[in-house]
């Protein structure tokens, strides 16, 4: 399996297309020292004592509601299980490699707080033949993708849920010793770190991109308007997302929402 170096707020299409393909990732060591600055930035801010979202309190409603030093890895654990809800079939594997290494630069950046070991997680993940089963449906959009992440981090992480290894479904506690690894409890704001994000959502528009390439030879800029390339760049990404509805057809006068599906 080919490795490709990945510089966090750097990658090309080219490299998220080679992980798609099967290509194994690895960070640049250079965004070690900025991800290494966070969380310190973190373990101070549990030293010191007060109350930070996120961090040391609850969520939501709950943001008043201090924690316990001792509970903190439990409050992350928390997050993680009680959005682990999604539904649907299970995206495919290319897409899941492909959200991991997503989520492996966007924690490299160094902003999220997490330690180097949760990247080497995600690292092992792809180079050990370890694919977290994640429900298709789930994302609440703008909050971010955080049931599809959460199946992922309860998986790679707690070794909760379901994992294929080496072409094999099983319970991912099961998978992780098969793969040489042990659960790695969640350190503070790790799991809220994890979730966040719309790694899900963004890998699957890429793989859209890169199955539509795919079916139409040449590229569509050779097309001509009106010769159905619309059409069939559709038909791709539907056959690679059997979660997503065909539009709905206009109605006798195009208008409704019927209509307004079918225009956009």
């Amino acid at each position: 399996m080919s490795i490709i170096r990945l510089l966090p707020g750097s990658a090309d299409l080219a490299t998220w297309r080679a992980v798609h393909a099967g290509a194994g990732f690895e960070l640049d060591p250079s965004c070690r020292p900025q991800v290494e600055r966070g969380d310190a930035t973190i373990q101070a801010i549990v030293a010191k004592g007060e109350p930070v979202y996120g961090v040391n309190t609850g969520f939501g409603k709950l943001a008043s509601v201090r924690i316990g030093t001792q509970d903190l890895a439990e409050l992350q654990r928390n997050i993680v299980l009680s959005h682990a809800a999604g539904v649907g079939v299970p995206l495919g594997r290319d897409i899941v490699r492909l959200i991991i290494a997503m989520k492996a630069a966007s924690l490299g950046q160094g902003a999220s707080g997490v330690r180097w070991s949760v990247i080497e997680r995600l690292q092992q993940a792809l180079a050990r033949d370890l694919v977290p089963i994640i429900p298709a449906q789930g994302s609440v959009g703008a909050s971010g993708d955080l049931a599809p992440l959460a199946h992922l981090a309860a998986a790679l992480f707690l070794g909760v849920g379901e994992m294929e290894h080496e072409g094999r479904r099983q319970d991912a506690a099961s998978a992780l010793v098969e793969a040489g690894l042990d659960p790695l409890p969640l350190g503070p704001k790790e799991g809220l770190a994890l979730l966040n994000g719309t790694q899900v959502s963004t890998s699957l528009a890429l793989a859209g991109v890169f199955a539509a390439r795919a079916a139409l030879p040449g590229g569509a800029r050779h097309r001509r308007a009106g010769d159905g390339c619309g059409e069939r760049l559709g038909r791709a990404f539907r056959s690679t997302h059997p979660c997503i509805a065909p539009p709905a057809r206009p109605d006798r006068h195009g208008g409704g929402t019927a209509g307004a599906d079918a225009r956009q």
